[in-house]
């Protein structure tokens, strides 16, 4: 198909790189502060999908292309054992009624194409290989080929359990049958984009909603089917591959190594020839298929999950037709990508442009998404990261700037607790109050260097914006504004000093007032003279008065 089987939705990405620090092959790039899946390097384990806190990993929905397939053709569904770790106390036949409910002619279940698997493992061990590696899991299958191809040799060259039931069926239904695998995997998607066995795969979180949206419920009260003819059903627990072999050679270790981790360090012992005579059941989650991306949300734990499979798990093997080992072959192929490593003084340039000059400042600290400061220098040489994404770095920068803003603003700022706590006091506040040193007060209950009654008052929830005050202690004229962050908890009080532009204005004013006292005393006097002479300037008295009235408002509007 030609849509990916996983997609990163980029719109919502917070920058966390959460995704970054749990992929274990960092197949994940990040580009315009978004977090993009490199789909050429992905293994499609899921981690990112379960792990990303905003759910923005989307796996691709394949309901409509089954429904098409069910509307056209006979179709057989391939049922993952792990069905027990998802369906709790659901049989395989209460999920064959809901499916063919759905449409489907017909419902299997997976474990008899893992029967035929685990017989060719026994095979290959008997004929004297030195180590054999199990191909059961496609993200395993997929790591190999993409990451380790020196291990090629070591890995079973054999079709999955899904493959092989898929070629069992079509072997006793005819070619024409269409075969739907449902299970807890979406890399079992890629797997059968790439198939000639598997028409599609449902994840059983879409058979869930499938089944919700045509109102179809399971029946929890069925009983186990031909549980005796059932071993295989061990297969999707960690070491279950390994307890339905026969395990015949005595002179060979049989282990189970279960989680990327683990299996990328087995895949370095391998390459690097540490491991022989030994069959290793790798899975890539943790606790093998009963952990698989899609069952991972439900609450039941592993060990519940277990004993589920162990419960449900018979002691004979499922019987399967005239399927060989030899129909069954499969070649696994070198897959990698081989991208040039940066030279030694590329990547000191790029840790110096990090700020990453000294052994000291690399903290290889991991908040970054990858496990050191070289690698991620690597990664920006590479196009796959940013220099910003350090975090240590980013509160380096933000601390500086803040504290220099702090410490060189001309207004006073200080920061209060609710209990109205000194926390912090910046210079500009010290040279309002009269302070040679912050640490004076910084912890002491603000009322030690001015009255906390406007501090309460914005605790009630109201801002306090311009508030201009005279500081009589202080003899400070200030404009002061105090505002209250409830995330944060913390009152913030910001001070402007005013005092010298109160004291001009104070000193106009009083210019202002005495300028208008004695024009009323020259008025007063003329209009004493006025009345003396009346009758000499006779209209002239008018003119005079109006002419003062207005040398008076005129210094009035001048204040």
């Amino acid at each position: 198909m030609a849509t990916h089987c996983l997609i990163s939705k980029t719109e919502n990405c917070k920058n966390c790189y959460k995704c970054i620090r749990s992929c274990p092959i960092k197949a994940i790039s990040f580009e315009n502060n978004r977090a993009t899946i490199i789909h050429e390097e992905c293994i499609l384990c899921g981690t990112c999908y379960n792990i990303c806190p905003q759910q923005l990993k989307e796996v691709r929905n394949d309901v409509n292309r089954v429904k098409g397939l069910l509307k056209w053709n006979k179709v057989i569904a391939s049922v993952a054992p792990s069905h027990v770790a998802y369906y709790e106390n659901t049989d395989i036949s209460a999920i064959r009624n809901a499916l063919l409910q759905l449409g489907f002619s017909a419902v299997e279940e997976t474990a008899i194409g893992a029967t035929i698997v685990k017989k060719a493992y026994d095979e290959m061990i008997n004929d004297g290989r030195d180590v054999v590696i199990s191909s059961c899991c496609h993200s395993i299958n997929l790591l190999i080929e993409k990451r380790y191809p020196e291990c090629l040799p070591y890995l079973a060259d054999v079709l999955t359990p899904m493959q092989a039931h898929g070629l069992n069926i079509r072997e006793r239904y005819g070619d024409e049958i269409k075969v739907v695998f449902i299970g807890p995997c979406i890399s079992k998607k890629d797997e059968a984009d790439h198939s000639d066995y598997i028409d599609a795969v449902l994840t059983f979180e879409e058979l869930d909603n499938w089944l919700k949206a045509e109102n179809i419920t399971l029946d929890t009260e069925k009983t186990a089917e031909s549980v005796d003819k059932s071993k295989a059903r061990l297969f999707p627990r960690a070491g279950g591959i390994i307890d339905t072999m026969a395990c015949e050679r005595e002179d060979y270790q049989y282990i189970a190594v279960d989680g990327l981790r683990n299996c990328m360090r087995t895949l370095e012992d391998i390459k690097n020839g540490l491991i022989h005579k030994c069959f290793i059941e790798m899975s890539a989650c943790a606790g093998s298929c009963i952990n698989g991306p899609v069952t991972r949300k439900k609450k039941a734990s592993i060990a519940a999950k277990l004993v589920n499979i162990n419960r449900y798990a018979g002691k004979e093997d499922f019987e399967y037709g005239n399927t060989t080992s030899e129909d069954i072959h499969h070649t696994y192929h070198d897959e990698q990508l081989i991208q040039p490593m940066p030279s030694e003084t590329e990547i000191e340039q790029m840790l110096n442009k990090m700020h990453k000059e000294h052994k000291e400042d690399r903290l290889n600290c991991g908040c970054c998404g990858y496990d050191s400061c070289r690698d991620k220098a690597i990664a920006i040489i590479r196009g796959r990261a940013n220099i910003d994404m350090c975090l240590p770095l980013l509160m380096e920068k933000s601390k500086s700037l803040s504290d220099t803003i702090v410490s060189n603003s001309p207004n006073g700022l200080m920061v209060l607790d609710e209990d109205l706590n000194v926390q912090l006091m910046n210079r500009s506040m010290c040279r309002i109050m009269g302070l040679d040193d912050a640490r004076a007060v910084v912890g002491q209950h603000v009322a030690m260097v001015m009255d906390p009654s406007d501090f309460y008052e914005s605790l009630d929830g109201k801002t306090i914006y311009g508030r201009r005050e005279y500081l009589a202690e202080y003899d400070r004229y200030v404009e002061k504004t105090i505002a209250y962050d409830r995330k944060f908890k913390v009152l913030v009080c910001v001070m402007k000093d005013i005092t010298e532009e109160e004291k001009s204005r104070k000193a106009h004013k009083d210019l202002v007032d005495n300028t208008i006292s004695i024009t009323d005393s020259l008025l007063e006097q003329n209009m004493t003279s006025v009345h003396e002479i009346a009758s000499l300037l006779g209209d002239t008295v008018a003119e005079t008065k109006v002419a003062l009235e207005k040398l008076k408002e005129l210094v009035k509007h001048d204040d």
